[in-house]
């Protein structure tokens, strides 16, 4: 296969960079919303809604079949979707699809295997697109023709073990892989070996750099999802395992870590998705499996650091949630509830308020926003 265009920087063998801020296209309140699902219930793929973010309204645009799409994104311009079907076999795929945001309608362009059991993570930067495929514990990279669809699959990178929990870190597992900011690297999640493995962009080829060494962090941590902060200066990776957060200092593809932090007090080893808010000032963390819920944390804008100040509870099974762009609303995709909470969230405090317009989905794990 095709060599591409990264330098491995980590000791393995073989992202989610923050959306944006700003306005919408039409100058309105109204944002474009899409929710990935787990199939094997009711649901059959993936919705769309017209999401108000003044009000908290959600209206239904459309729908379409997919199987599991757990996760997917948004190209910037919003004009095409990706989308994982999270199976645990060799069906397991990417989905490209051209995207109205107008009417919310979805139109399948392609599919690609992705040569790795169960993906659960997809980000782009317009050229490649990345899966991180937990099962299998890889990294597969699909290069993107110009009418965004996907070409075949043409480099898989794996993860390795190494992890003292016998049962979660027995086999690789790689759970999320994002770009970074100034877009010349990127991070993957070595969830079994308790590290972030690094990649550069080059323009030849993708060789192992001997010299270099992966990003450790504390054993039994299990690093699940990586976020930038909205100025890159940051990074803050959650710990599955730990229920720790790790907030690094971000350079040159360099991360030096400044501060471990609990968001999972209880250790039910369930911590799941990490997201800033779009000033920068507040980090949100969610957790499952025991007081299943939403850390809250302020951003210290000189250094980085966070500091605890609240836990909001949600419905059960917060596996993944969503910040509207004006701030306004974290939306929680309550997987074992049937249902997105909507949350109307304090600016000035963080602090999250049910606003009890639930949206009714089943099984919903992934949330995205297109303006």
């Amino acid at each position: 296969m095709r060599k591409l265009l990264f330098l491995m920087l980590g000791l393995a063998t073989a992202a989610c960079s923050p959306r944006k801020a700003g306005k919408t296209d039409n100058g309105n309140d109204e944002l474009t919303m899409l929710v990935g699902t787990y199939t094997d219930g009711e649901s059959k793929g993936i919705y769309t809604f017209r999401f108000n973010q003044s009000t908290g309204n959600a209206t239904v645009l459309s729908s379409i079949e997919v199987p599991n799409p757990s996760y997917l994104v948004p190209s910037e311009d919003g004009r095409f979707v990706y989308a994982v079907s999270e199976m645990n076999d060799s069906t397991a795929a990417l989905n490209a699809f051209s995207f109205d945001k107008a009417t919310g309608q979805l139109r399948l362009l392609n599919r690609q295997l992705t040569m790795g059991a169960d993906p659960c993570y997809v980000s782009t930067n317009g050229k490649e697109v990345l899966t991180a495929n937990y099962s299998s514990g890889s990294m597969s990279v699909f290069p993107l023709k110009k009418d965004g669809s996907l070409e075949p699959a043409d480099s898989l990178f794996e993860g390795s073990t190494g992890g003292p929990d016998a049962n979660r870190q027995a086999t690789p597992h790689v759970h999320c892989a994002v770009f970074s900011p100034d877009g010349n690297y990127i991070f993957a999640t070595d969830f079994s070996a308790d590290r972030i493995l690094r990649f550069v962009m080059h323009p030849k080829s993708l060789i192992p750099h001997p010299s270099a060494e992966a990003i450790e962090v504390e054993p039994d941590f299990g690093p699940r999802h990586l976020t930038f902060s909205p100025n890159g200066k940051y990074a803050y990776l959650i710990g599955e395992l730990s229920g720790n957060i790790v907030a690094f200092s971000y350079l040159e593809g360099k991360l030096e870590k400044i501060q471990t932090i609990s968001a999972d007090t209880l250790r039910a080893r369930g911590s799941a998705d990490i997201h800033l808010s779009p000033d920068g000032k507040y980090l949100y963390a969610s957790n499952r499996l025991k007081n299943d819920g939403i850390a809250i944390f302020e951003v210290n804008p000189k250094t980085g650091m966070l500091a605890k100040v609240a836990y909001q509870p949600t419905g059960v099974h917060p596996r993944n949630f969503a910040i509207t762009s004006n701030g306004k609303f974290l939306l929680v995709a309550c997987r074992d509830s049937r249902m997105i909470q909507v949350f109307q969230r304090d600016p000035v405090t963080g602090l999250l308020h049910d606003t009890h317009q639930d949206i009714t989905v089943d099984k919903p794990v992934c949330i995205q926003f297109v303006e």
